[in-house]
C-alpha cells in the first residue's frame, strides 16, 4: 500500500514537470479562454450595438470614446469585434462538431468492419484530393449563403481528416485482445464500438478537434473575405476585413484588429493543440 502511494506521489511531480515544460501549450490555453470569454460576454462589455451606425463619426481613429476606430459607417470596431467573435467562433465550435459526427462514424465504419473499408477509404481519398477552400466554396455556391450552410459545407470538408485518424486507431484496436474476449462473449458490435474502440481514439480526436477548430475560423473567415460566406448583415471577422480592404489607406484598422483576432485566435489553437498532442501521445510523451 505505501508503495503504491509512493509511486503515484513519484508520478503527480512529473506530470507537473510535463505540464510546465511546455509554456506553450499554457499560453495557447489562456489566450483561447480569454477570446472565448470576451466573445461569449460581447453584449455585456460592447461599449455600442454592432450596428449602430453614426455617419458623422465615421473613420475615426482609436480613442478613448472608440478604442479600436470606427468604420466607413461610423460604427464601432472594438464591439464589432466582439460580437464578430462569437459569430466565427460558434461557426468554428459547429464545425467540429459537425465534421466529427461525420469522420467518427466513417472512421469507425472503415477500421472496424472490413467490407466497409475499402469503398469508405476511397471516398476520404476522394474527398481530401480537394483543395479545401475550393470544395468549401463549390459546397456554400451549391447550398446557398448562411451560416447553417457554411458550417454543412467546412464540416463535410474536415470530416475526411478526422475519419482517417479515427480509422488508423480502429484498426489497431480492433485487434487487441479485449475487443477480442468481447466478440467471443457476444458483447453486441455497437456497445464494443463505444465502450472499447471510441473510448480509446478520444486522444487523437481531441487533438485533431483543435487544429480543425482553427482551420474552420480561417476557412470561414476566407469565405466571408469573398462573399460566399456568411451574410454580409451579421458580423463576422471576414466580413469585417472584407469591408475594410477599400479604406485601407484611410483607415487601416478597420482591417488590422480583426485580422489580429484572427490570428491571435488561430495561433493559440494551434500552440494548444501541439501541446494536447506532446500530452497525450505516448511516442511523444517520453520527449516532453
Amino acid at each position: 500500500m505505501a508503495a503504491t502511494a509512493g509511486a503515484g506521489m513519484a508520478r503527480e511531480p512529473n506530470l507537473l514537470m510535463r505540464i510546465a515544460s511546455r509554456p506553450t501549450a499554457l499560453i495557447g490555453l489562456i489566450i483561447v479562454t480569454i477570446v472565448i470569454v470576451l466573445s461569449v460576454l460581447a453584449p455585456l462589455i460592447a461599449p455600442y450595438a454592432p450596428g449602430q451606425i453614426a455617419v458623422r463619426f465615421r473613420l475615426q481613429g482609436p480613442s478613448l470614446a472608440h478604442l479600436m476606430g470606427t468604420d466607413e459607417l461610423g460604427r464601432d470596431v472594438f464591439s464589432r469585434v466582439l460580437h464578430s467573435g462569437r459569430t466565427s467562433l460558434g461557426v468554428g465550435f459547429a464545425v467540429v462538431i459537425f465534421a466529427s459526427l461525420i469522420g467518427v462514424t466513417l472512421g469507425l465504419v472503415a477500421g472496424f468492419f472490413r467490407r466497409f473499408d475499402a469503398p469508405v477509404s476511397r471516398l476520404i481519398d476522394a474527398m481530401m484530393a480537394f483543395p479545401d477552400i475550393l470544395l468549401a466554396i463549390a459546397l456554400v455556391a451549391a447550398l446557398g449563403p448562411s451560416a447553417t450552410n457554411v458550417v454543412i459545407a467546412l464540416g463535410i470538408v474536415y470530416a475526411p481528416r478526422l475519419a482517417r485518424v479515427v480509422r488508423a486507431s480502429t484498426l489497431v484496436i480492433r485487434e487487441l485482445p479485449y475487443v477480442e474476449a468481447a466478440r467471443a462473449l457476444g458483447v453486441p458490435t455497437p456497445v464494443i464500438l463505444v465502450r472499447h474502440v471510441l473510448r480509446n481514439v478520444t486522444s487523437p480526436l481531441l487533438v485533431q478537434a483543435t487544429f480543425i477548430f482553427a482551420n474552420a475560423i480561417l476557412a470561414e473567415a476566407g469565405l466571408s473575405f469573398l462573399g460566399v460566406g456568411i451574410s454580409p448583415d451579421i458580423p463576422t471577422w471576414g466580413t469585417m476585413i472584407s469591408v475594410g480592404r477599400q479604406f485601407l489607406d484611410q483607415a487601416p484598422w478597420i482591417m488590422w484588429f480583426p485580422g489580429s483576432a484572427i490570428i491571435l485566435t488561430v495561433l493559440s489553437l494551434q500552440l494548444l493543440g501541439d501541446g494536447l498532442r506532446d500530452f497525450l501521445d505516448p511516442r511523444l510523451a517520453k520527449d516532453v
